[in-house]
């Protein structure tokens, strides 16, 4: 089933008053755009976002028959997710989940399964992201009504095609981007807008996770309430930079660290044309696509030029934990 025939018939069971967005690390991260876009437009649904195993313990009371609960594992065998599952369930939740493996652990409590890609291409990685989204979207849509809902649908139909492109048009800054940062011991993210988990999914899993580089990330607009003390000449930062309604905030940081000399590296959005093929009324909430998959494309580089594959792990898959 697709998003709005799993939205539609969810609804004929039950009203839907609030959502809930479940999962770990860049899965987690994976479904904030779909939490930022109702957290801006919803009058009457509420929504929440939770790491999965704070979701289980400190499960949030509105979870009942007239809640959507979405959970997304990659692989789908996230025991925090997979238990994430099984929580919402015996509260009467409705469970959709996102997977890109049929059959796993993580499909065995949900009420609705959507597989997406991954490996094909730089726009499969997108697809989690997208379909989450999507039923954001048709949710609003069918419960309140929404005036930019076709705006949006046009997005859909183009935000893969221009991701793709944007990630093969990228080679060539990311390899210098590679070579600017491969030595760095420490490099800090942020952004801000409906890319601001994007910023964290960077720093917590391609830097810490998949580099083993000591990183931090924080929203761009908080920048300036404690981490900018840190900015000094050299000082390593990378800014995934919005088009649309927070750009300013971007800018704003983009401003301080040059003043210091910051080593800055910029992923901007405007520069591979996103507003040009996306309309401003929906703007804000595909920054992330472009985004995520440029920035996909600096992480392989900088694991080439520091000999360290992105799929090299220490613990993970390793160990018992």
């Amino acid at each position: 089933m697709n998003p709005k025939s799993i939205i539609k018939e969810i609804l004929g069971k039950n009203e839907i008053t609030h959502v809930v967005f479940v999962g770990c690390g860049a899965s987690k991260a994976d479904l904030y755009p779909a939490k930022y876009f109702l957290d801006q437009n919803a009058k009457k649904i509420s929504v929440s976002h939770y790491t999965s195993n704070e979701f289980n313990y400190t499960t949030p009371a509105l979870v009942n028959e007239n809640a959507v609960v979405v959970t997304a594992s990659l692989g789908g065998t996230t025991p925090e997710t997979v238990e994430a599952n099984t929580v919402a369930k015996e509260k009467g939740a409705h469970v959709i989940s996102l997977t890109r493996s049929e059959g796993s652990p993580l499909t065995k409590d949900a009420d609705y399964v959507i597989l997406h890609g991954f490996a094909e291409n730089y726009a499969a990685k997108l697809e989690k992201t997208g379909y989450a989204l999507q039923l954001a979207v048709e949710l609003l849509n069918q419960v309140e009504g929404y005036e930019h809902y076709e705006a949006m649908q046009s997005g859909f139909d183009k935000i893969y095609d221009l991701s793709q492109q944007s990630a093969l048009e990228a080679r060539k800054d990311a390899k210098q981007f590679a070579e600017q940062f491969k030595d760095e011991e420490v490099i800090y993210v942020m952004s801000s807008g409906a890319t601001h988990e994007v910023a964290y999914s960077t720093s917590v899993c391609l830097m810490m996770e998949m580099q083993w580089i000591n990183s931090g990330t924080f929203h761009a607009g908080e920048y300036f309430h404690g981490p900018f003390e840190i900015t000094d000449k050299d000082v390593p930062f990378i800014l995934l930079m919005n088009d649309g309604s927070t750009r300013s905030i971007d800018a704003r940081a983009l401003t301080f660290l040059e003043r210091f000399d910051a080593n800055t590296a910029v992923v901007d959005a405007l520069d591979y044309g996103l507003s040009s093929a996306i309309e401003k009324s929906v703007l804000d909430y595909f920054n992330p696509f472009v985004i995520t998959a440029v920035f996909r494309v600096y992480a392989e580089e900088l694991a080439k030029a520091r000999q360290h594959p992105l799929t090299k792990r220490r613990y993970m898959w390793k160990l018992e934990y």
